[in-house]
């Protein structure tokens, strides 16, 4: 599922945001709920594959509601997304705890 993300050290934040949801008991957060190990996986493409990479977060999520690290992720994350700044993520903000990073670039 793609996420608008931001990280602080080795903490990942994302958050459900203002788009109409019927419910906030979304599957993704049930995911999270039934089995908290989770990997996030961010990619670049481009034409010129000698600039292609990825990078692969394992961790454990959280999920928060309310409390000091969610306002924390809000924060980063309406630093990060302008569009945030105006609507701020109303739903809860799920944190990823890394414990262990891997990757890949291109390389000759």
């Amino acid at each position: 599922m793609p996420v608008t993300f931001t990280l602080s050290d080795d903490r990942i934040f994302f958050a459900i945001d203002y788009k109409p949801k019927s419910t906030w008991n979304l599957r993704r957060l049930r995911n999270i709920r039934e089995n908290p190990k989770v990997a996030l996986l961010v990619d670049h493409f481009d034409s010129d594959w000698t600039r292609l990479w990825w990078t692969r977060a394992d961790g454990h999520a959280e999920i928060r509601e309310h409390g000091e690290e969610r306002l924390q992720g809000l924060e980063l994350l309406e630093r990060k997304y302008e569009q945030y700044v105006e609507n701020p993520p109303v739903g809860p903000v799920v944190i990823i705890r890394v414990d262990h990073w891997s990757g890949w670039a291109f390389s000759e």
